[in-house]
């Protein structure tokens, strides 16, 4: 499931100190001869704001540098509550005498006007119109709430207050707004009177270096119209990571390739003189955070800021960007550099490079061996890619999937299989699209983007490497069917498992009928359905509802109106908010049957903690609750999904059903992250899930070994996986997505890679099986679950010598 993702800009502020005589005086009663607080404005990033961040500004009013080591500005809301805290910002470094010293802090969203290159920066959002700031010796904080604590308070070198506020020398200067600063006079008087030493004003800040916003201090270069000495390739060196991170660099040259005007905002830059390396890539991204990108594609441009390595999370690869920048435009309608073609001779076979589990950041790039090192060396760079094929459908979040590489373990309906840990896709890339491309068309797997799609590379934390599309080509439409099982016969029991992705009684009527076409239609109303993630009736509304009925009635419901039989169900109710899953939502696993078909066997005494056991009879075995669960209490199930057993007959013979939604991958490492290879944290837990499952399929056949059981649902895990190894041990169950063809073995795409999660396996009393996977969604771009429902169709009267077969 996807969450949304907007890159915020955290609120921001900055606050400007003047340095005093005494490092520790005995109270601020005593006023500074060196450090002092010189300027405080808390409206950066306000509505009618200039500057985009808040600053606290310090000065040195002595006659030798203040060594500001361990030192910490501290700020407080103007009337603080009890629960209200001192937040601070650490300081390093010194203030030359008479120099300032600059501490950004929180950005808003609005403001044009970057700070200068701040001394220090903090993350406290300040109030623009009252609060409280205080150079402090050390960083812990300060606990007065009051003028009177905060003054007897040995730590405090100098104190500000502004607006309304409680705590301030003397009385709080007013004046502070969106607009206007506080600040000290020339002189830097201290008279302990903020009212009398402080003044509203323009904001002005000043770092150590002297520069102000906007570059027109003394000691910066202002808007350099020559270019400086460092270039992209310079910025993106032979690594991942910048040999210039956490540097300002001057007058870096490069053309407009690609502007982004929403989420993330800013643009790319490429040198038009590449140097000879093939691992240093020649474009980079400017982040110009809440600020419009005021360039256009073709550009030529002279950047100015500070290098940064953007983790989207703390498992990705970075972005290498130029922060808090300065740009000035020197020519427009340039010719951009000509794209790097990207196709199946030019793209390595080989995946990534491994640290043993460790991170790749500092690897140097082999971009002629390594699939993500190239892309890598092309991060921020024009490329080319043409007459691609679809591998994963268009998301909601206007993003397609294709591939490079059409003979790259292909599906036989045009996707790319996911078949093995150590053998990844790298032909695969996301493509996304940047004006003026127009949107990415609605595309399924197996269409093709015809002609050229040229952008710039790009890295996010949902997929990895994208292809930031400025041209795209045009969709050939291969119109890929949803497909329709066959009827079972009459001898044959039809047991099919659906994941209906959070169903609950108050979702949209289109949801239930689509579903419900899925089961009666193209799954040919089987006779059970193992469903996965079914909701309590009123969904994610948390008030302890845990029973199903009305979601089910309007499941059920939509199933006869679609032409299927009245189903009638079973389940057990979870605990209210003990199975994992959407909070308030209550997910559990329902069985559906028809019993006009099938039979379902009640035993009583299932519940929610209750653990189903099998009981031996002379007549073969049975459960001591229909339906019951696995073992509640084992700590595999902990806020997770409890396995579903229930007991049916057919034709005469005792069919055993275990409906199963194991543990999410949730917490692993991606595939494309900067630890390799990715540790698959989550599978632990579904280890011990399977070896619980597998130990109740055991214990059935202890006590009657043909008896025919079978295991299905979404196990969230591969067949290749340890999940599916534990849950088969002993050879008690055997997948039937392995019995399929190779090309067909899936039933879920994500990132462009068709693989499975979703499964059936069968006991060895289960002879004779004709087996299916239905493909109606996760192919597509409309789809009612991103799971595909397979089915498998069992002969329960099969002779011993009876044969396995695939559909």
């Amino acid at each position: 499931m996807h969450i949304s993702r907007p890159r915020s800009v955290l609120l921001a502020g900055a606050v400007a100190v003047t340095l005093s005589a005494t490092a520790l005086p005995a109270a601020f009663a005593a006023p500074s001869s060196t450090a002092v607080i010189s300027e405080v404005y808390g409206g950066g990033g306000n509505s009618g704001a200039t500057l985009t961040r808040d600053f606290i500004e310090l000065a040195n009013a002595g006659s030798a540098a203040y060594d500001l080591s361990g030192f910490s500005v501290q700020y407080l809301p103007g009337a603080p509550s009890a629960g209200s805290l001192w937040q601070v910002s650490a300081l390093t470094g010194s203030v030359a005498p008479g120099g300032r010293y600059l501490i950004a802090q929180a950005a808003g969203t609005g403001g044009t006007v970057a700070l200068p290159t701040p001394d220090a920066t903090g993350t406290v959002a300040m109030s623009a119109a009252s609060g409280t700031v205080a150079l402090v010796s050390g960083t812990t904080p300060l606990t007065c709430k009051t003028a009177a604590d905060c003054a007897a308070e040995t730590r405090v070198v100098d104190l500000v207050g502004y607006g309304s506020a409680v705590v301030r020398e003397g009385s709080p200067v007013t004046g502070a707004s969106a607009t206007a600063s506080v600040a000290r006079g020339t002189s830097l008087a201290d008279t302990d009177d903020n009212a009398a030493d402080l003044t509203a004003g323009a904001p002005t800040p000043v770092n150590t270096a002297g520069e102000t916003s906007g570059g027109t201090g003394p000691g910066d270069p202002g808007d350099p119209t020559e270019p400086g000495t460092v270039r992209v390739h310079d910025i993106q060196g032979t690594t991942r990571v910048s040999p210039l991170n956490g540097q300002s660099v001057t007058g870096v040259p490069g053309i407009v390739t690609g502007v982004r005007t929403s989420g993330s905002r800013g643009f790319w830059i490429q040198d038009a003189t590449p140097d000879a390396d093939a691992r240093t890539a020649e474009g980079v991204f400017v982040f110009t955070g809440s600020a419009a990108p005021a360039v256009a594609v073709g550009d030529s441009v002279l950047v100015s800021g500070k290098v940064d390595e953007y983790y989207p999370s703390t498992t990705t690869q970075s972005i290498t960007e130029i922060t808090a920048p300065r740009t000035t435009v020197l020519s427009s309608g340039n010719t951009l550099p000509a794209p790097v073609v990207l196709d199946a001779a030019s793209v390595p076979g080989a995946y990534v490079p491994s640290a043993g589990g460790g991170s790749i950041d500092a690897l140097a790039l082999d971009p002629a061996t390594y699939a993500l090192d190239l892309y890598e060396s092309l991060e921020g760079t024009r490329v080319r890619i043409a007459d691609n094929r679809v591998t994963g459908a268009t998301t909601a979040y206007g993003e397609v999937w294709v591939t490079v590489k059409p003979d790259e373990n292909p599906t036989r309906r045009g996707g790319t299989l996911y078949s093995s840990y150590t053998d990844q896709n790298t032909g695969r890339i996301k493509v996304m699209s940047l004006d003026p491309a127009g949107p990415v068309p609605t595309a399924n797997v197996g269409d093709v983007l015809s002609g050229a799609t040229t952008g710039v590379m790009d890295y996010d934390s949902f997929g990895g490497y994208s292809l930031q599309a400025t041209e795209l080509g045009t969709l050939t439409d291969h119109h890929l069917k949803r497909e329709v099982t066959r009827k079972q016969k009459s001898k044959e029991l039809a047991v099919a498992t659906y994941n209906v992705e959070n169903l609950d009684a108050l979702d949209e009527q289109a949801k239930f009928d689509t579903l419900a076409a899925g089961v009666a239609v193209n799954l040919s109303s089987p006779d059970i359905v193992s469903l996965e993630e079914i909701q309590d009736d009123n969904g994610a509304v948390n008030d302890g509802t845990v029973g199903s009925e009305a979601t089910l009635k309007r499941f059920t419901d939509a199933i006869v109106a679609a032409g299927g039989p009245r189903y009638a169900w079973r389940y057990i109710a979870p605990e209210d908010g003990k199975d994992g899953g959407e909070p308030g939502g209550n997910i559990r696993n329902v069985f559906l049957f028809n019993p006009k078909r099938v039979d379902f066997v009640d035993h009583p005494g299932g519940d929610a903690t209750t653990a189903v056991t099998a009981v031996k009879t002379k007549k073969g075995v049975t459960l001591s609750a229909s339906p019951g669960r696995i073992d509640p209490a084992s700590d595999a199930w902990d806020d997770s999904r409890k396995p579903l057993v229930g007991e049916f007959r057919f034709h005469g013979k005792a069919v055993f059903v275990i409906g199963n939604h194991f543990a999410s991958k949730g917490g692993d490492q991606p595939l494309h992250g900067r630890y390799q290879e990715p540790t698959r944290s989550s599978e632990t837990k579904r280890v011990k899930q399977a070896t619980e499952v597998n130990t109740f399929v055991k214990s059935l056949l202890a006590a009657d070994r043909s008896a025919q059981v079978i295991t299905l649902g979404d196990l969230n895990d591969f067949a290749f996986s340890p999940t599916v190894g534990a849950l088969t041990e002993g050879k008690v169950l055997k997948p039937l997505i392995t019995t399929l063809p190779k090309n067909e073995q899936y039933s879920y795409v994500y990132e462009g890679n068709s693989q499975t999660l979703d499964h059936i396996l069968t006991s060895p009393g289960v002879r004779r099986f004709d087996y299916d996977v239905v493909h109606v969604n996760a192919e597509f771009a409309d789809q009612a679950s991103d799971h595909d429902p397979q089915i498998v169709r069992v002969d329960v009267n099969a002779p011993a010598h009876g044969h396995h077969g695939h559909h």
